[in-house]
């Protein structure tokens, strides 16, 4: 670990991603500005008689496509340039000019869609059959008579529409907050050397074998968060307020069922996984005291959760190593698969290393047209590896959908956007337990994949109650303060790791860096998807090619079915509990394996 994080400029440029793949010059990034705007001009002078023909409601979806993969290619690079450097002045004002585009194309365009929705059924399907070529937007019309009473009035939709730029201010003041301007103390790493504190290097602390090591760094850490607890609270609290507004704009009941039925899903499912998570509480406890007892501790702290069960045993990975593993554990997903993976790593689609301002953690970003990116912090440890593999298996989702699929259609839900991802990960754990030749290293991977079921089943369902219960609080009328998220915040983790962990009092305000809170209840979709995983990789790795191509023609759906539906092609029923509890034993399992090895 370097004392000083890398300039932008002094990162070598095998390790950067090509964005010129996007846009080669910004001048072409401008004249497609230009275009965007004068399309979306173009679509308005239809505003009154989209619906008069079926002629003109293709050539009016045909001018939205175009307009939408234009805004949407813009932002896709804006975005990533500035989440390599977020301090760059330069990349936040392309940054904000392609949200302020975004914002004024969706007020200029909000009187189609409520258009659409006063046509019925009959006279959508009697166009279908006047104009076959319409059927391309079917899903896409679809979807909007699905939400109907959802959507309001023309001038109603341009409002709401206005406000879009507004109303992403809270998520943007966290980025520039807790990315660019909140600076950490330093530290010390292993080697007693002061080290500069970051968020990228957090955990990689925290994973440290040398326990004082991750106790100096999550005092530190944490304590600097928490001289910032009001100011995150109100940007979450600005965040949760937003939510509510559209929900209550669009007569939801709640910013929950808002936010699930964007996605085409019941309710249910994320209260099915709760109530099913809750249930299993004993099971997380039973970890806790395993990893109390591996590490031989009186105590266990909330700096001993990333600490390494297995001591003595460190697995070191270079990034030239991880991408010739990840391509040996993704074989039983075939060659053209694996083809798509060599293109990425030889034709850079991903930035690799931590440099200053870069944004935290880590994503992949699709563009249509072009291929995706992935944007990684790499630091060199086997977690690094899993990483890759799971950002690459959104990439590898997105370009099955975008290569099969139209543009609109390509578009799949957030609900099922990471189960690609996280079936990449399985297979990569089976692939490594499947080579372990001594006992160390089996458990230092049955060790990891307790950590997959801890972070992921237990901690992101965790996060899920935080936000359904701090929504339901404010839409109460309880003010969210510092306080009041704080003490939720505690009490969650208190119940998650039972009474043999130490809660510490700092780990009260985790829930002010976790950047997921800004995304309108995405998180509890990390849990279902990694129960619909740990199923698929299953019959990948016991099915030969029948299941693998039902996996692909998944990959390559988008958004043509709803999302439980879709999942149901690779053979994962998340509308019951089942797959969920059917996890949950798995892990139970592992706890025992462990231990008896111990």
């Amino acid at each position: 670990m370097e004392n000083k994080l890398p300039k932008r400029s002094e990162v070598p440029v095998e390790m950067t991603w090509r964005l010129t793949d996007i846009y080669e010059t910004e001048e072409l990034w401008n004249e497609d500005y230009k275009a965007a705007g004068l399309i979306a001009d173009e679509i308005r002078e239809y505003e009154g008689r989209v619906c008069e023909s079926a002629d003109t409601m293709l050539k009016v979806f045909d001018l939205y496509e175009a307009c939408l993969m234009k805004v949407y290619r813009l932002y896709g690079y804006a975005h990533m340039m500035h989440d390599q450097d977020t301090a760059d002045q330069k990349n936040q004002g392309l940054h904000s000019k392609a949200m302020s585009l975004d914002v004024m194309v969706g007020e200029k365009l909000a009187f189609l869609e409520p258009e659409v929705l006063s046509l019925d059924k009959e006279k959508v399907d009697a166009f279908y059959e006047e104009n076959e070529a319409l059927k391309k937007y079917k899903c896409l019309i679809t979807e909007m008579m699905r939400t109907r009473e959802h959507t309001l009035d023309k001038n109603l939709e341009a409002l709401l529409a206005s406000a879009g730029d507004m109303a992403e201010t809270a998520q943007k003041a966290f980025s520039s907050l807790a990315y660019a301007d909140l600076k950490f103390p330093e530290t010390k790493n292993e080697k007693g050397e002061q080290v500069a504190l970051s968020n990228g290097r957090f955990v990689p602390l925290q994973m440290s074998a040398d326990r004082e090591v991750r106790k100096e760094a999550f005092f530190k850490f944490y304590e600097r968060y928490k001289e910032f607890a009001n100011t995150w609270a109100v940007l979450y609290d600005g965040q949760v307020k937003k939510q509510i507004f559209y929900a209550k704009a669009r007569k939801y009941n709640s910013t929950y069922e808002a936010a699930v039925d964007r996605n085409n899903v019941s309710p249910s499912v994320c209260e099915n996984l709760i109530s099913c998570v809750n249930k299993n509480l004993d099971k997380m406890h039973r970890y806790v005291r395993l990893r109390k007892k591996l590490l031989g501790y009186d105590e266990l702290h909330m700096y001993d959760v990333y600490a390494s069960m297995v001591s003595e045993f460190e697995w070191k990975v270079s990034f030239e190593e991880a991408k010739k593993m990840s391509l040996e554990a993704l074989r039983p997903l075939g060659e053209d698969y694996l083809k798509i993976l060599e293109e990425a790593y030889e034709n850079r689609w991903i930035d690799v290393i931590e440099n200053e301002g870069k944004r935290g953690g880590a994503y992949s970003s699709g563009v249509y047209g072009v291929h995706p990116y992935v944007l990684l912090n790499w630091s060199g440890t086997l977690d690094d590896v899993f990483t890759l593999v799971h950002e690459m298996g959104h990439s590898l989702h997105t370009y099955y959908s975008n290569k099969k699929q139209s543009f609109f259609d390509a578009d799949y839900k957030i609900f099922v956007a990471e189960v690609a991802s996280t079936t990449n990960e399985i297979l990569l754990l089976k692939y490594l337990l499947g080579r372990a030749k001594e006992v160390k290293e089996k458990m230092y991977l049955i060790n990891h994949f307790l950590e997959s079921f801890k972070g992921t089943l237990y901690r992101q369902t965790m996060f899920a109650e935080f936000e359904k219960e701090s929504n339901r609080l404010s839409e109460e009328g309880t003010p969210l303060t510092a306080d009041v998220l704080s003490e939720l915040y505690l009490s969650l983790n208190k119940k998650y790791f039972g009474e043999e962990m130490i809660s510490d009092p700092l780990i009260a305000y985790e829930w002010c860096r976790i950047p997921h809170f800004y995304y309108n209840f995405y998180v509890y979709q990390y849990a279902t998807s990694f129960s619909a995983s740990v199923a698929i990789a299953d019959r990948i790795l016991t099915g030969g090619k029948d299941e693998v191509a039902r996996y692909l023609d998944f990959l390559s759906s988008g958004c043509t079915a709803d999302p439980v539906s879709l999942l149901k092609k690779a053979g994962v029923d998340l509308s019951t509990e089942e797959p969920v509890q059917k996890a949950l034993d798995i892990f139970d399992g592992l706890i025992t394996e462990m231990d008896e090895i111990n």
